[in-house]
């Protein structure tokens, strides 16, 4: 083994060429909001309009993606995704043709269901082709990690490229190269059959045998126990694992934070002059998070996992709240680059705790659960802020990202000694 085990880990077979095309399939994620935000705002001249039409997608998403990632798990990647990257496109090219055109709120709200619901969750259908390829706890800490800095990357580069083009370009432009970037990314993801994970059934036992389910695994996510399941006794949904919902509750607060932040930044730089520098402010919070993510991830932490989920979002909400303190453009990017060094770990623990407390053949539907909790939290911030951005500006924006960070530190706290028993 080399000295850098992100090294190591990019060199299992396969696994450097799906994790980059993962990566670009999950471009989308970081451009979609912020650029229907400015195409729909550009079009309505309403922050308010925008952001319902962004929460709208991003429910559908929240609401699709776990649906999905059960399909997947019980037929595989390739079949399920496939047919469903082409109506993610044309949803979304059909929201900017629809926008462009001055359409109905309701017809933009029918393309965002379309666009949303299809669009699955490429971030967990990648941390599911790494529990496949590595066994080893450490290498999968490692590998986890550098998919939250991909995660990170992917939101310094895509809230830059969106305003950029929505700004200096045309108002939509953010989502046709969302568009255009998810399809090339999805289809170099699922060509690539040799890693994708295999089908993984319950077992089917003879009368008298019990099937077995794992449901015990230590804080590195290494299995510790088993547990039987009576023949013919029908598996929980994945939400609904001990441990899982109070973990989803959590995430729905974190997501509450990043979308009221996405329209609150766009309504700053608005204000400060510098509608075109919304990205760049932005990608000063993913900027952190990277950083962190990537020195994080090099390290085998021996301290208990919740723990250390917990203290992040209390960091998160101590950053968040900075941000009502800037006055400038400067100050605001400072104040988020250093909230960011907390985000990248959070979500690390958080993945990883899905992976302890999730069997194995649900893996990928509990990774989207997550993702469905912190998406709908998203949208219940994005259209939170917006509203109160419409009464009091960018300031009143910023207040709503304060109160949901604390909130989210509150739960985590009170779910610690479930999360830490589980």
């Amino acid at each position: 083994m080399s000295r850098n085990p992100y090294l190591d880990v990019l060199r299992v077979p396969g696994a450097a060429a799906f994790s980059a095309a993962g990566g670009l399939a999950r471009l989308p994620n970081a451009m979609v909001a912020i650029g229907t935000v400015l195409m729909v705002q550009t079009s309505t001249g309403s922050y308010a309009v925008a952001g319902r039409v962004s929460a709208v997608l991003v429910v559908a998403q929240a609401v699709g993606a776990p649906q999905v990632a059960r399909f997947v798990d019980r037929a595989g990647q390739r079949r399920v995704l496939l047919p469903l990257l082409l109506v993610t496109t044309a949803g979304l090219l059909g929201l900017v043709a629809a926008a462009t055109s001055h359409a109905p709120e309701w017809t933009l709200w029918l393309l965002a269901v379309v666009a949303g619901g299809t669009q699955g969750s490429y971030g967990a259908y990648v941390r599911a082709r790494w529990t496949h390829a590595v066994r080893e706890p450490r290498q999968l800490h490692t590998a986890f990690s550098l998919e939250a800095s991909v995660d990170e990357l992917v939101f310094i580069v895509g809230p830059i490229v969106a305003t950029v083009l929505a700004t200096a370009v045309v108002s939509s432009g953010g989502l046709v190269v969302a568009a255009v970037a998810g399809l090339v990314g999805g289809l170099a993801f699922l060509v690539q059959r040799r890693t994708e994970p295999p089908v993984r059934r319950p077992s089917e036992p003879s009368p008298d045998t019990a099937a077995i389910e794992v449901v015990t695994r230590g804080d590195d996510g290494a299995i510790v126990g088993a547990a039987p399941v009576a023949p013919g006794t029908r598996q929980r949904p994945a939400i609904l694992v001990p441990g899982m919902p109070v973990l989803a509750v959590v995430f729905l607060a974190m997501g509450t934070i990043f979308g009221a932040v996405d329209v609150s930044t766009v309504a700053f730089a608005t204000e400060q002059g510098a509608r075109g520098m919304a990205g760049v402010v932005l990608a000063a919070f993913a900027l952190g998070s990277l950083v962190s993510g990537l020195a994080y991830g090099a390290v085998h932490w021996r301290s208990r996992l919740s723990t250390r989920f917990v203290v992040g979002t209390a960091v998160i909400a101590a950053g968040v709240s900075l941000f009502l303190t800037a006055h400038s453009k400067v100050a605001l990017a400072v104040a988020m680059s250093l909230t960011g060094l907390a985000i990248a770990p959070t979500l690390v623990n958080g993945n990883a705790m899905v992976q302890a407390l999730v069997p194995s053949n649900r893996l990928t539907e509990g990774l989207a659960w997550i993702g469905t909790a912190s998406g709908s939290g998203a949208a219940l911030g994005s259209w939170l802020a917006g509203t109160r951005i419409d009464a009091g500006g960018s300031e009143a924006g910023f207040l709503v990202a304060m109160i949901a960070g604390w909130a989210c530190a509150a739960l985590a706290l009170a779910a610690l000694p479930d999360l830490r028993k589980r």
